[in-house]
């Protein structure tokens, strides 16, 4: 039998820009959607009983009631499969969400804050750039067990969650992250730029080898703030400034 399990987030994230038109568009195609299933379904109808005109033939319900009950049985199979992929993705967007706005909080202390920044088959969950430097941030958001102590530990070579590792390593993700946006950079704009690496568990508890701090952080998002107040300024306004504006029209290159 599962261990019970709880969502890490005690509240939800608050509302994003442009939500509530988000929202009322999905809404309505899925209002546009319904009676299209609803108008295949009887033309589906009405095309049996115009070849039962044309071909009489006695009414066969076994046969419909078999082909019914397999495509029940094939939908039923496939929302079971993606249920718990679903589940993990509602999850990953409210940890993201609520992790980006804690992050904008950010600005007021000089940094710049990009979020769901594009790259070649993958995203960052967020960046920032400020005094401290160039954070290429990774949002991991995993559910906690409903009791006991729920613990992020890392040692510098592997993470492992309330004890278990997971499927993919998120130090290796985090440091291929960086090394791309620090390559992106220093190719836009001309300068050899630093990148580090953070990865963030939001509602955990999290420990980390101190001598591994140096090349990337593994924290609570509450800790980020402490983390950066105590790191030497290495990046000048005007720095902070040129990544950021070269970083930005990346991003809206991507859109177009």
């Amino acid at each position: 039998m599962q261990e019970k399990k709880k969502p890490p987030l005690t509240d939800k994230p608050l509302r994003n820009p442009g939500q509530s038109v988000e929202e009322y568009r999905r809404a309505r195609v899925e209002d546009a959607v319904e009676p299209m299933l609803v108008a295949a379904l009887l033309i589906a109808l009405a095309a049996v009983e115009w070849y039962r005109a044309y071909f009489p033939q006695p009414p066969s319900p076994g046969i419909y009631s078999a082909f019914a009950a397999l495509g029940m049985g094939y939908a039923i199979f496939r929302l079971r499969r993606a249920w718990p992929e679903l589940r993990a993705l509602r999850l990953a967007i409210d940890g993201e969400r609520a992790v980006g706005q804690f992050l904008e909080r950010l600005r007021e202390k000089g940094y710049q804050v990009f979020h769901d920044v594009m790259g070649p088959r993958f995203n960052l969950d967020h960046v920032i750039i400020g005094p401290a430097g160039i954070f290429a941030i990774e949002t991991k958001t995993f559910s906690k067990p409903a009791r006991g102590e729920a613990k992020v530990a890392c040692d510098g070579q592997k993470i492992l969650i309330d004890g278990l590792a997971p499927e993919r390593d998120p130090i290796a993700q985090a440091r291929a992250q960086a090394s791309w946006l620090r390559g992106l950079l220093t190719e836009s704009t001309g300068r050899k730029l630093s990148v580090r690496s953070v990865i963030l568990f939001p509602g955990w508890y999290v420990e980390q080898d101190r001598a591994t701090r140096r090349e990337f952080w593994v924290l609570n998002p509450k800790a980020l703030p402490t983390f950066l107040d105590h790191e030497p300024a290495t990046m000048s306004t005007e720095d902070v400034k040129l990544a950021s504006f070269h970083l930005s029209r990346f991003i809206r290159a991507g859109e177009k």
